[in-house]
């Protein structure tokens, strides 16, 4: 395709994150445009069609990777389906664009990377928090040595559970809160930090408040120890109550910030009778809220898929790519590794047997 052109762009999924691929897109239409949906759920990919105008529909991701003109696919599907589904689109002549966490093995990982470098596609990593504007901006302050040595760097991201069934359910998921939002703070850390190696993790976990619901751990707080000697501190839960809450710390020899992703871009409301929408996973609208303004632009969703479509006409390098993903799915097998055994992980690490990482946890492993 000429380099002038749209990148034409093809979504599997259909539900709250392929939307906000959708949405993305049609912020930033500069440079590519959704022309097809895939989604087995009845109904669903019909709706998401709709809502968007996007052309074409399908029921079997696999018929939209025969389409000739799409050039890049974005995977917006349980996590347990991502490395057949990259593998596939690879094969078909596709870029992939994948969400997080890039897969459930090491394996899976290992099998993804290498289809698409033999196949000459991009594998780039769906982590928005590398395009979040406060935090681009915390980077940029620590980059200009704003902080001067950077020492501890915190991310935290916190809410009372997610919208889809599949998260709650390991066999599809991988993992509880760890897996799900654990893989947003450590790569958050190791790109603030330059993407030093990860030489070790410590992590404590539990299923506190949704033991009912899942087998996964509801919240977890991880320590993870750099190269060079600057620590990552990473606190994810399902048991907060009240909606997001997302932020992070940076400590430094000589300065110090503070970013508060909602807050800032929230309008303090009170009201007696509720109203609509106020902010991602808020369950209520009575009493005093925060609702926000330009959401998905304040989490960094377009400027990030912008960016993927301009790397698919080599106008940028990849920010975010499947061997970021890989060194993130092997944090997190350490995680949990080191909240079966109380102890330290270090790293590299490579446990045999394991099919979940939630079960390197939950002892199911030959580590």
């Amino acid at each position: 395709m000429a380099a002038s052109s749209k990148v034409k762009v093809g979504i599997i999924g259909s539900q709250f994150e392929a939307d906000i691929h959708a949405a993305s897109f049609q912020i930033m239409p500069e440079e590519a445009e959704v022309v097809a949906v895939a989604s087995p759920s009845p109904g669903h990919p019909e709706a998401l069609a709709k809502k968007y105008a996007i052309p074409r529909v399908f029921h079997d991701y696999r018929e939209m990777l025969a389409e000739q003109d799409i050039e890049m696919v974005t995977i917006a599907a349980p996590n347990y389906l991502h490395a057949q589904m990259t593998i596939n689109a690879a094969n078909a002549g596709k870029h992939v664009v994948c969400e997080k966490p890039l897969c459930m093995t090491l394996e899976e990982a290992d099998a993804m990377i290498d289809t698409c470098h033999r196949q000459g596609v991009l594998l780039l990593y769906a982590e928005e928090l590398f395009f979040t504007p406060k935090y681009v901006k915390a980077k940029e302050m620590a980059d200009e040595g704003a902080f001067g040595k950077v020492y501890l760097v915190k991310q935290s991201e916190k809410h009372f559970g997610p919208h889809a069934e599949w998260f709650w359910d390991v066999e599809r998921s991988g993992g509880g809160v760890f897996m799900d939002m654990g893989c947003h703070g450590i790569a958050f850390c190791y790109w603030f930090l330059n993407r030093p190696r990860i030489q070790s993790v410590l992590c404590q976990m539990g299923t506190y408040v949704h033991g009912q619901r899942t087998k996964g751990e509801d919240d977890s707080i991880c320590i993870l120890e750099f190269e060079g000697g600057a620590r990552g501190l990473v606190e994810n839960s399902w048991a907060r109550r009240g909606g997001m809450d997302d932020r992070i710390e940076v400590y430094g020899e000589s300065g110090v910030t503070y970013a508060n992703l909602h807050m800032g871009n929230a309008l303090p409301t009170y009201s007696e009778s509720g109203y609509g929408y106020a902010v991602e996973k808020a369950p209520a609208t009575k009493g005093w809220t925060y609702p926000v303004f330009e959401e998905l632009w304040n989490y960094g969703f377009p400027q990030e898929m912008h960016h993927f479509a301009r790397c698919i006409r080599s106008k940028e390098e990849p920010i975010a790519t499947g061997e970021d993903g890989r060194i993130v799915l092997e944090a997190l097998y350490a995680g949990y590794q080191s909240a079966q055994t109380g102890c330290r992980v270090e790293l590299p690490f490579r446990p045999t047997g394991v099919k979940r990482p939630i079960d390197l946890w939950q002892g199911n492993n030959d580590a």
